[in-house]
């Protein structure tokens, strides 16, 4: 467990170590430097996975656009250079960008060179499309590894997961239930995630994600909550 931190097994520490006074994880993420919060522990942060994708991206885009709201796009290489031009889109329309991965791969699977090459390559066509510097960064399925962390902050990037998703990537998802898990419990300093692109999930996932966002940007606004910068 020291060289792997896997978010997915957050919810067993209390059941592992009942006697701790505060439960493992948060101490973890704070001792790695991995944050699941706003950085100012305010309003919620929308991020999206996966993209930029031409049809999807494009779609969120314009829904934020009418909502006048923002979000951060966590970008993957391949994507950017299928899609070159949709990294400055996003960027002009006043959303932030991060770094997610240059291909979608595990990275419990990959060596340290395979990390290193894999986030240098993803950085390159993020500049290079874009002509900004990444500063934010989240791995693949949120499972991060010694050398990404170490890369990480040898860069001076913030390692960001979240803390509630909606799970659009299932085939069983719909619009409805999206929107539910995404907005249930969302507090001050939320970082909700959801996904603009299907290319690693379900086929025409994004079409139910983009069915989803007016219904959790209308809730969250319900709830007096209002969208900011991770």
């Amino acid at each position: 467990m020291a060289s792997y931190l896997l978010p997915a097994l957050a919810g067993s520490w209390p059941v592992l170590f009942p006697r701790s006074p505060e439960p493992i994880w948060p101490r973890l993420r704070r001792s790695l430097g991995v944050e699941d919060r706003t950085a100012g522990g305010r309003g919620y942060a929308l991020t999206f996975d996966d993209g930029p994708h031409a049809q999807g991206t494009q779609a969120i885009l314009e829904i934020l656009a009418g909502a006048g709201v923002g979000a951060t796009f966590f970008l993957v290489g391949e994507q950017v250079r299928r899609n070159p031009t949709l990294g400055r889109e996003i960027l002009a329309a006043g959303h932030g960008i991060g770094l997610h991965c240059d291909r979608h791969r595990n990275l419990l699977r990959l060596a340290p060179w395979q990390v290193r090459e894999d986030i240098a390559r993803a950085c390159a066509a993020i500049e290079d499309a874009t002509g900004h510097s990444p500063s934010l960064y989240r791995p693949p399925y949120g499972v991060l590894n010694a050398s990404a962390l170490r890369l990480a902050r040898g860069r001076g990037w913030r390692t960001l997961l979240w803390s509630h998703w909606g799970r659009d990537w299932e085939a069983r998802a719909t619009p409805a239930s999206i929107a539910a898990r995404v907005t249930d419990g969302v507090d001050e300093g939320s970082i909700l995630l959801l996904h603009d692109a299907d290319d690693y999930s379900a086929p025409g996932s994004w079409r139910r994600t983009v069915g989803a966002l007016p219904r959790v940007l209308e809730t969250l606004a319900e709830r007096g909550l209002k969208a900011t910068a991770p």
